[in-house]
Formats: structure tokens, C-alpha cells, sequence
């Protein structure tokens, strides 16, 4: 029975992992999502500045002075200033979703930068606790080789011994003579 589905199937060609695969016709256009994610990064950047702030209330000023003040022909929004609220909604719920990736990628950079930190404190600490490991090392060696303070108090002390020496020699050979 498994002998006659294999030969009811045509056999599937190969899928080589080495080569890339065919483009498949797409719906929706093609972007880079990296320039995309640079342009939301600028525009959340130009958002929380006080030149923002400052042209938006620019402009709510003047759109709100324009349809109080001018002649009636003249007005497009009249109060209470709907195509405003339209307008600030709109940019609202663009700005918030920009906002929001532009805060994604600075958590992915700080998660790459953390982990790029965490990794080099492994590395201090293993280059640390090597670094203790001979010291100590040394140091036990050091036990036993002569050190130069150590050659120096014995060299003192066989020089005081000498002199010592010389002196009760000094003395002796007086005591003799006499």
C-alpha cells in the first residue's frame, strides 16, 4: 500500500538550503523595515521636542484665531472646531504606534548593549579570578626564594657577626700583649 502512494506522487524536487529559494509574487508592496524604523525613530525624536510642541500650539492658535476672527465666508471650521479634533486625533494615532516602535528599538539596542556589557563582565571577572589565581600562585613560590630584603638582613646580620668578631679579636689580641 505505501509502495503504490509513492508511486501516485510525483516526486518533489530538492529544496536546497544552500541556494535562496524563489521570489514569490507579494500583495502588499515591499519596504525596509530598518528605514521605516529610522523614519518612526526621527519622528518620535521630532515629537518630544520643544519645537514641536511649540509649532502645535502655533498652529491650534492660529487655526482656532482664524475661524473665531475671520470674515464668515472665510472659515472651514467652525466652532466646535470638529476638522480640529479630526486632525489632532489623526496625528495622535499616528504618533503613538511611531512612539511605540521608536521605544521597541531603543529596548532591542539597550537589550543588545546589556548583553554585550553582561558578556564583558564575565570576562573581567574570569580574567580576574585568573589573575588571583596567580598571584597566589607567586605568591606560595615566593615562600620559598630568597628575597632581596630577606638577603639583605642576612647579609646585615653576617657583617654585624664579623664585626663582632673583628672586635672581640681586636680586644683579645690586646689582652695578650700585655
Amino acid at each position: 500500500m505505501a509502495a503504490e502512494r509513492a508511486q501516485e506522487r510525483p516526486p518533489s524536487p530538492r529544496i536546497r538550503l544552500d541556494q535562496p529559494g524563489e521570489r514569490r509574487p507579494r500583495l502588499l508592496p515591499a519596504y525596509d523595515p530598518e528605514a521605516f524604523g529610522r523614519l518612526s525613530e526621527r519622528i518620535a525624536r521630532f515629537i518630544g521636542t520643544g519645537r514641536f510642541l511649540v509649532w502645535m500650539t502655533a498652529v491650534v492658535v492660529v487655526w482656532v484665531l482664524w475661524n473665531t476672527s475671520a470674515p464668515h465666508a472665510w472659515r472651514f471650521d467652525e466652532y466646535p472646531f470638529i476638522f480640529l479634533t479630526l486632525a489632532l486625533s489623526l496625528q495622535a494615532s499616528y504618533a503613538a504606534p511611531l512612539i511605540l516602535l521608536a521605544q521597541n528599538r531603543q529596548a532591542d539596542r539597550d537589550r543588545v548593549t546589556h548583553e554585550q556589557d553582561r558578556k564583558q563582565n564575565e570576562r573581567s571577572i574570569a580574567d580576574t579570578e585568573y589573575l588571583t589565581r596567580e598571584i597566589a600562585a607567586l605568591r606560595m613560590g615566593m615562600g620559598e626564594v630568597a628575597t632581596r630584603d630577606w638577603i639583605r638582613s642576612e647579609l646585615e646580620d653576617f657583617i654585624r657577626e664579623l664585626d663582632d668578631r673583628s672586635a672581640g679579636s681586636r680586644h683579645g689580641s690586646d689582652e695578650a700583649d700585655r
